[in-house]
């Protein structure tokens, strides 16, 4: 079990940040119907939706709203009018960008999206341009910081639930497998007693490329500004920036 993937250190240390609580919701929200229109309302049948209600409730979302939103996504309150669509496009040096899209409106979101890489030195290429760079799988993070954690117990526990693959950094551990596998492998982490920060099935890049000054400011602009779109649920990339 070897390598480490710093994109996904950057989309989590974003995601802490994000003050827009509103709009997490409102992520969230889409993230349940879409999982529930696919699989069916029932969490326990639907790994897709008890993923996403397990990340619904970690972001103190109230058992109100998450039941609309399940509603919404198998019909009984009427069908939600969104529909689910990857861009896929490009940043500077040639990064690879990957974007989980639900809107009620593609055409709208297309343009506002390719003036969004146009306006930060990108651009917005085919369907298939980039998505052979990316492999879906889940990905579980736990927090170092203010627990106790055997290292050695923990790899064990996540490898003998199905874990591909364990990578420790300074600060977390970053645990990923396939995505049928991201519950159990979630279930036998908490466990053995380790609360885990993240569990959600990503898209983790096979080659990263290195950018280091203005490339890397200006790539970290065109991340924000996609993530800050309404209708943008997740963005992948395959970068990672040198700190010196």
């Amino acid at each position: 079990m070897s390598g480490h993937s710093k994109w996904s250190t950057i989309k989590r240390k974003k995601a802490k940040v994000d003050a827009q609580r509103g709009k997490i919701f409102t992520r969230l929200a889409k993230e349940i119907i879409m999982a529930a229109r696919q699989g069916g309302g029932d969490p326990e049948s639907n790994a897709l939706l008890k993923t996403a209600v397990l990340r619904a409730k970690e972001a103190n979302i109230p058992n109100d709203n998450i039941n609309r939103a399940i509603q919404k996504g198998t019909g009984e309150t009427g069908a939600a009018n969104y529909e689910e669509i990857f861009y896929e496009g490009y940043g500077l040096g040639g990064v690879a960008v990957m974007i989980e899209i639900m809107t009620d409106n593609r055409n709208r979101t297309a343009g506002e999206i390719r003036y969004i890489f146009s306006r930060n030195g990108g651009s917005l290429g085919e369907t298939g341009c980039v998505a052979w760079m990316f492999k879906e799988k889940g990905l579980v993070v736990v927090e170092k910081a203010g627990s106790e954690i055997n290292e050695d117990d923990l790899m064990l526990a996540a490898i003998d639930a199905g874990a591909e693959d364990f990578n420790a950094d300074e600060d977390c551990f970053e645990i990923t497998c396939e995505p049928a596998d991201l519950q159990t492998v979630r279930g036998a982490i908490d466990k053995s007693g380790v609360k885990a920060t993240t569990a959600e099935v990503t898209m983790i890049p096979q080659t990263t490329v290195k950018l280091e000054g203005e490339k890397a400011e200006q790539m970290m602009r065109l991340i924000d500004a996609l993530e800050e779109h309404d209708d943008v649920q997740n963005v992948y990339a395959n970068f990672e920036i040198i700190e010196e």
